[in-house]
This record gives C-alpha cells, sequence and structure tokens, in this order.
C-alpha cells in the first residue's frame, strides 16, 4: 500500500506525507471502510519512532556548526517571533473555546508547535534543503523544541493538578538549553576525531555506527527532558562536518525513507474520522487560526531577518503543518485526571484532526509557495523580479 501511495504522489507532484497519513486512515481500526487491515503495535511504534530520528538526524547532517552559529540570528528572533504570535494565537483560542484555566494553556500548546517530521520530509521532496530560508525553518524548528520541552513539564503538571514553581521552569529550560550547546560545541571538534576512525570502517560498520549516533543522540535528548527529534537532529549536525557524511547518507538513505514513510502511516492509524463531529466546532475556529498564525509568524519573522517577502512565503508554509508534538501534548491532556471531564473526552479527537487537517494543507501550501508568493507581491515582483527564486533577498 505504501508503494502504491508513493506511486500516486508522484504522479500528482505531491509530497508523499498526506497519501501515506490517508492510507494509514483508510486502513486502520478508525477506517469508513467496512475492514480493519493494520493495527497499531509496538512494530509500528518502534518503526515510527525510528522513522522520526532518521529524518531529523539527516537534516542535521545537511547543516554544519559554521552554517547553524551563522544562522544563529535567525534561530532566537524568528523563534521569538514564532512564540508571540502562535503562542499568543494559540492561547487566545484556548480561552475561546473552553474559557481561562489550563485547558486553554493546553490548547495553546496544541496550536503552536510546528511537525519536525512532516516539515523535514517535505523540505527533501521539495529539494530546499540549500535555500537560505531553510536556515531559519530549521532554527524556528529547534527552538519550538527547546520551548516544548519546558512547556511539557508545566503541562504535565498542571493536567495532573500539581503546583508549578518558576524555579521548575527554569531548571527545565537551563537543562534543554545546556543539552544544545553541549552538542554543538562537540561538533566543532568532532569531525577531527572522526576522520581518523572512520576509514578502518566497512560498510556495515560504518551503517551501525552512524544509526548508533542517531539512536544515541535521540536517547540522551529524551534523558534531558527533550524530543528524540531534535537529540537526532544535533547527532546529525555532530556528523555534518565528518568526511564520511556522504557515505553515511547513502548507506540510510533507503532506511530513511522506509521508516518515515511507516511514521506517517502510522500516525494516520490513530486518526478518528468518527469523531469529526464532536470535534467540529472547535476545528472550524482552530483550523484557520493554525494556519494563518504561522503563515504570518514564517513571514515577519523572514523580513525581520532580513529574507524577501518571497523567502517569507516559503518560511510561513513551511511552518503550517503541526504533528507528533501535537498528538504527545494531546495524549497528556487526556489521562490529566485534574482537568475537565468534557474536554478529556474531546481533546484526542480534536488534536488528531488538526494535525490531518494541517499535515495535508501545509505540505500543498510549501509545494505551492512559490506561485502563492508571485500572486501577492505580482506588482511588486513586476518591477524587482524578488518572487522569482527562493534564495533572492530585496
Amino acid at each position: 500500500m505504501l508503494v502504491v501511495a508513493s506511486l500516486l504522489a508522484r504522479r500528482i507532484s505531491l509530497s508523499a506525507i498526506p497519501i501515506f497519513i490517508v492510507a494509514g486512515i483508510l486502513l486502520g481500526p478508525f477506517s469508513p471502510l467496512p475492514i480493519t487491515v493494520v493495527e497499531p503495535s509496538e512494530g509500528t511504534d518502534l518503526l515510527s519512532r525510528l522513522g522520526i530520528v532518521l529524518l531529523l538526524f539527516f537534516l542535521g547532517l545537511e547543516f554544519s556548526y559554521e552554517r547553524l552559529t551563522q544562522a544563529r540570528k535567525a534561530f532566537t528572533m524568528g523563534g521569538a517571533v514564532d512564540l508571540g504570535i502562535n503562542g499568543g494565537l494559540g492561547l487566545a483560542l484556548g480561552y475561546l473555546l473552553v474559557g481561562p484555566g489550563p485547558e486553554a494553556l493546553l490548547i495553546a500548546g496544541l496550536v503552536y508547535i510546528t511537525s519536525s517530521g512532516i516539515v523535514t520530509r517535505a523540505l527533501f521532496d521539495l529539494r530546499r534543503l540549500a535555500d537560505d530560508e531553510t536556515d531559519l525553518v530549521l532554527g524556528v524548528l529547534v527552538f519550538e523544541d527547546l520551548a516544548i520541552a519546558v512547556f511539557l513539564g508545566v503541562a504535565a503538571a498542571l493536567a495532573a493538578g500539581e503546583a508549578v514553581g518558576t524555579l521548575d521552569i527554569a531548571g527545565t529550560a537551563g537543562l534543554a538549553l545546556a543539552f544544545v550547546l553541549i552538542f554543538l560545541v562537540a561538533s566543532r571538534w568532532a569531525h577531527h576525531v572522526l576522520d581518523r576512525i572512520v576509514p578502518s570502517l566497512d560498510r556495515e560498520q560504518l551503517l551501525l555506527g552512524a544509526l548508533a549516533v542517531a539512536v544515541g543522540g535521540a536517547a540522551l535528548a529524551d534523558l534531558a527532558g527533550l524530543s528524540e527529534a531534535v537529540g537526532a537532529l544535533l547527532a546529525g549536525v555532530l556528523l555534518s562536518g565528518s568526511a564520511a557524511r556522504d557515505a553515511i547518507e547513502q548507506q540510510l538513505l533507503g532506511l530513511r525513507d522506509f521508516a518515515a514513510a511507516i511514521f506517517f502511516f502510522a500516525f494516520g492509524l490513530q486518526v478518528d474520522l468518527g469523531q469529526l463531529d464532536e470535534a467540529g466546532v472547535w476545528l472550524v475556529v482552530a483550523v484557520p487560526v493554525a494556519i494563518v498564525g504561522k503563515l504570518c509568524g514564517g513571514f515577519f519573522a523572514a523580513r525581520l531577518a532580513g529574507y524577501s517577502r518571497q523567502q517569507g512565503v516559503n518560511v510561513g508554509t513551511a511552518l503550517v503543518a503541526r504533528g507528533e508534538f501535537t498528538i504527545i501534548l494531546a495524549q497528556l491532556a487526556v489521562a490529566g485526571v485534574a482537568l475537565d471531564a468534557e474536554f478529556r473526552e474531546r481533546v484526542g479527537s480534536f488534536a488528531g484532526l488538526l494535525v490531518l487537517a494541517t499535515a495535508v494543507i501545509g505540505v500543498v501550501l510549501m509545494r505551492e509557495s512559490h506561485k502563492i508568493g508571485q500572486a501577492l507581491f505580482r506588482r511588486r515582483a513586476a518591477g524587482t523580479g524578488e518572487a522569482g527564486g527562493g534564495g533572492q533577498n530585496d
């Protein structure tokens, strides 16, 4: 089925992500069809987790220490603008839907966080890794992962009815930031050691070694309270300066694509379209807010960082898709004994359908971002040629 989905995606010139998700819906336990072909299992969960790890590991391989440090302004500025706009809109949305309280804060988190997995795969599919503005997209994703690491601790305490202290929040934030800085500092010199070791490894040893670094980075991030995704990303950065980078990409490419397909397919297995009525009112309000918020946040962040208007459109469309973190937060909310019972019943289906809608729309918007920019700024582009390419500034 995944092969058919991939061929269909190529046929219609669309990223395979939404098609894999739809395949999971149609073949999974909540399928509108009369039979269930695939049930979620420990096997699908393991492969899907490996998929997100390899996707972010490959993204890290494309970003050297030098490239990341040069983009530090984009990281801080872009992340702050994104948090201010989308965190604020999410909180306002939560207040509108459920009133003041911890439930509103959880809805803010659901709406705020972009899917690292979906965005990364789409960047690969659309061949945008070399675009200048992709540095800003990556910076926002890393900033969001740091922010969500802190937010998860706060949300878990609120869902359990526990008090959250300022020292607890500061401690979590400090640990997350220290983890990232240690990896970045290590990546500055890691290639000197790796280039001495790698030539003595055969293909099998290189494959296993690279996997060990990717999975090890993800595991360390999990221990530090961060997402596995950001750990895998930093593990890729650690190896990006090595002479063996191209060989590592060649060895792991097939496994990455297979595991990533399982990740999106497994996500589709969790989406229950039958609960659309239950979450319908929330979705009608939340989906437009989620999309417009990311489009505006990405655009303004890009403009403040000195990118062109077309590049701002490219960044905004790249941040629309929500994904794995939205589901994790929803699962936390469902189990939150201190939260409103009606909210707990509705939030799971709301999150799943929000992710489905934004993932499909986000990937389509990414593919059409240049046309969107040309349509919005046609008069400006006629005089300057700005909208014609992803890497051109004003």
